[in-house]
């Protein structure tokens, strides 16, 4: 671990990119003014809805996109509030879904795409093509809402995972727990979030610690 981050400018190469909490709030608050200003018996209304629980499924659970667009309905279980992924390898993890009001989006798209979903052998995410969306849609999803939200930063799918696990260790969440929730096999691969943490942790002492504000 003091090997891989001895030279700074190795570090900052392989330290992987976060979003802000204000620009996943900028991008959420954005996709639900658009719902509530839609027709909710219209198709844009429809795949709004899809792309919103996508967006929601990858900031609370921290999924990769290949698994993300693997999920079948048999995937969720609503009475446990929790969800099936199955990762690289065919490795199996389980997460709760820990907001209410992305259940209740979720339960509002399955309703929606009932017939699409039976269609598309039980897929979670279906296309207007009635197939199961790919990787490249998701991707160029985001991208889309993100510019129309406003925001300049350049946003990919892996960076919500990035974002839940560093989020995550800032609120004291321990590391084999996040290395869980991400199914990761090896902690090693985890403890990149714990240099991100550190970052955090020195630019905030720099700016709050009161020492620094003593002339002396």
């Amino acid at each position: 671990n003091g090997i891989l981050f001895a030279n700074k400018n190795f570090a900052e190469k392989v330290l992987p990119k976060v979003l802000s909490k204000r620009d996943i709030q900028k991008l959420l608050d954005y996709m639900y003014r658009l719902k509530d200003n839609l027709k909710d018996t219209s198709y844009s209304y429809k795949v709004l809805i899809r792309d919103i629980v996508i967006v929601e499924l990858l900031f609370i659970t921290g999924i990769r996109v290949f698994e993300l667009c693997s999920l079948r309905l048999s995937n969720i279980d609503f009475k446990s509030k929790s969800i099936v992924i199955y990762g690289k390898g065919g490795k199996e993890r389980n997460l709760h879904i820990c907001s209410e009001s992305s259940l209740s989006i979720l339960k509002e798209m399955i309703r929606l795409f009932k017939k699409e979903i039976h269609q598309a052998d039980s897929f979670l995410f279906i296309n207007r093509l009635n197939n199961p969306i790919s990787e490249q849609s998701v991707r160029f999803m985001i991208k889309k809402y993100a510019k129309l939200a406003g925001i300049t930063k350049h946003i990919t799918p892996h960076m919500f995972r990035h974002t839940f696990a560093t989020m995550l260790l800032e609120e004291g969440v321990d590391i084999r727990y996040i290395q869980s929730f991400l199914g990761h096999s090896s902690i090693i691969t985890t403890q990149i979030y714990t240099h991100i943490n550190f970052s955090k942790q020195k630019s905030l002492l720099r700016r709050k610690h009161p020492r620094n504000k003593m002339n002396f």
